[in-house]
């Protein structure tokens, strides 16, 4: 065993192995800096660095030996106890990986998942856009093309009128029109507007002069353009066999607007307006309260009094 340092007065001697003063020597020497570059660099004074080092262990209760602290600088000459890093290279980097391959391994792992699952997103989004298009293709050149057809076929055949044949074919021109462009907008507004004439041409209803209590019978405007002329309307409302008002859309006159009601006036000679207002003084009820009916086939009413063209649905 190498010699001990003795222990001071009040505390038992600390028992230190020689190489472990002697590291502690070159730990101290370079905490030093300034009492190494005075003393160390001068060979011809090593006693008296020897010296000092050997008042700095004894101000912290430590004995070392002349042999120690010539260990210690002898070491610190020769870069003993000085940990040199490994030149860069691939055989440090891979060591170092080794070292560290849980957390490598774990960054490794993730920036594996994120890669699997941007690659997957994109062959996803790259499937998604090709079946949208598949998709897209489809409906414009075998779905939306059959649709058109379909409610065509279905209207012409419920026409039985030439007036409502005639709307039909024209409506179907419109569709088949928009099938050669491919426009799938114009397809759609095609079948809207086919299903629609169908279920006009479909509609049956008695054309009804309104007689009740508290409702108007007819009315009459002054038109803005002409003080002293005056335009007459009875107001009508479509009954079917059973009594249901239907909802109906009309054209009014008055801003253009087609708007969809279940009562409206329409426009009427003087002579007519006149004979309905006598019929209904009488005894308050209009015994002759047909204006018109609409058959099953047809689009137009078969009017059974004289009527002009045009129609209001507010008074």
């Amino acid at each position: 065993m190498a010699d001990t340092a003795a222990p001071p007065a009040d505390a038992p001697a600390p028992q230190l192995d020689d190489v472990m003063l002697a590291m502690d020597v070159v730990d101290t020497l370079r905490h030093q800096d300034r009492l190494v570059e005075r003393e160390l660099g001068q060979e011809a004074r090593d006693s008296a660095l020897r010296t000092r080092l050997r008042q700095i262990y004894e101000s912290q209760g430590l004995e070392v030996t002349d042999r120690i602290l010539d260990q210690g600088i002898a070491a610190l000459k020769e870069s003993r106890f000085t940990y040199t890093p490994p030149r860069p290279g691939l055989n440090t980097f891979l060591a170092r990986m080794w070292i560290r391959r849980k957390a490598v391994g774990t960054v490794l792992g993730i920036l594996l998942v994120v890669l699997v699952a941007v690659v997957g997103w994109q062959i996803w989004q790259g499937n998604e856009a090709a079946r949208l298009a598949e998709e897209q293709r489809i409906e414009l050149t075998v779905t939306l093309p059959a649709e058109v057809r379909e409610a065509g076929d279905a209207a012409l055949a419920a026409a039985t009128a030439a007036d409502a044949k005639a709307a039909v074919e024209t409506a179907m021109a419109d569709g088949e029109a928009a099938i050669s462009a491919q426009d799938g907008d114009a397809m759609r507004a095609a079948v809207a507007d086919l299903e629609a004439l169908r279920a006009a041409i479909l509609r049956a209803y008695t054309l009804t002069i309104v007689s009740r209590q508290g409702e108007d019978t007819g009315v009459f405007r002054i038109p803005d353009v002409n003080e002293d002329a005056r335009n007459y309307y009875l107001i009508v409302e479509a009954l079917t066999d059973t009594g249901e008002a239907l909802a109906v859309p009309v054209i009014n006159e008055e801003n253009g607007q087609i708007e969809t009601v279940t009562m409206w006036g329409v426009r009427v000679p003087e002579a007519t307006y006149n004979a309905v207002r006598d019929d209904k003084s009488a005894d308050g009820i209009v015994q002759d309260n047909v204006l018109g009916e609409k058959r099953r086939g047809t689009l137009a009413v078969d009017y059974l009094m004289d009527v002009d063209d045009g129609a209001i649905t507010s008074w």
